[in-house]
């Protein structure tokens, strides 16, 4: 039970440092490149604000927990990709009702990389409690999580590819790279989703079309609207970088 409490305890310390990093980020993001992206939601209000929270909230803890019981485990999940879903969807809804053209997300894309790399060491250490462990390897990298049995270590897999998307983004961003400060989010969900369509294969999560799990589902929406709204971007006429 100590282990277990220790465990929790640990995971809720990097979630508090994966919040704080993610605060510092977009505050030195703001200052630095897209002052006029935060702008931006500031003109969107605080309606804006409540669709992404209340979106983000419900795919998170709706879509975390689903995937727990449909996999046969008990309590109440969080998942990162429910979150990140759960907002797009809200969010365009919002934009939707009030006409407004655009991507509004950029602001939110150092952010959310540097909130992913941290949070997902938290569920690393967290063991098997975090049920985000990955399925048995005999790859020499494997990682006991307490079993005796060498798993993916999915978490550090996912924590690496955000880590390397935020190095990307940053260096986009000091050249103030004109496509990337027009897709900037539609290019953090498709890489985000991309690589978790990839992870979710070696999890050991249950099934729910065919061998592709509730994540698998989910990643490829995400992955599809990316791509859809890149498209779309072509054929908008050139604008102030949002």
């Amino acid at each position: 039970m100590a282990g277990a409490q220790q465990l929790l305890t640990l995971h809720l310390l990097f979630d508090l440092l994966a919040a704080a990093s993610a605060a510092a980020m977009t505050v030195i993001a703001y200052r630095w490149r897209l002052e006029a992206a935060g702008q931006r939601i500031g003109e969107a209000g605080a309606p804006y604000a409540f669709a992404l929270v209340a979106g983000a909230a419900l795919g998170g803890y709706g879509l975390g927990t689903l995937n727990l019981h449909i996999s046969g485990e008990p309590g109440v999940g969080r998942s990162i990709l429910g979150a990140l879903a759960g907002a797009i969807v809200a969010v365009e809804a919002f934009k939707s009702a009030k006409g407004i053209r655009g991507s509004t997300g950029l602001i939110f894309v150092p952010a959310f990389a540097t909130s992913v790399a941290v949070g997902r060491l938290g569920c690393y250490f967290s063991g098997l409690s975090d049920f985000t462990y990955g399925t048995p390897t005999s790859l020499p990298w494997g990682h006991d999580f307490g079993d005796g049995i060498p798993r993916h270590p999915v978490q550090i897999y996912e924590a690496l590819a955000m880590a390397a998307f935020l190095a990307a983004a940053i260096l986009c961003l000091k050249n103030r790279a004109a496509f990337f400060m027009r897709n900037g989010f539609y290019l953090m969900a498709g890489f985000y989703a991309a690589q978790r369509l990839l992870w979710e294969s070696l999890k050991p999560y249950a099934a729910v079309v065919g061998p592709f799990n509730l994540f698998h589902v989910a990643a490829f929406a995400v992955f599809l609207y990316s791509v859809a709204m890149i498209a779309g971007s072509v054929y908008e006429r050139p604008g102030k970088p949002s």
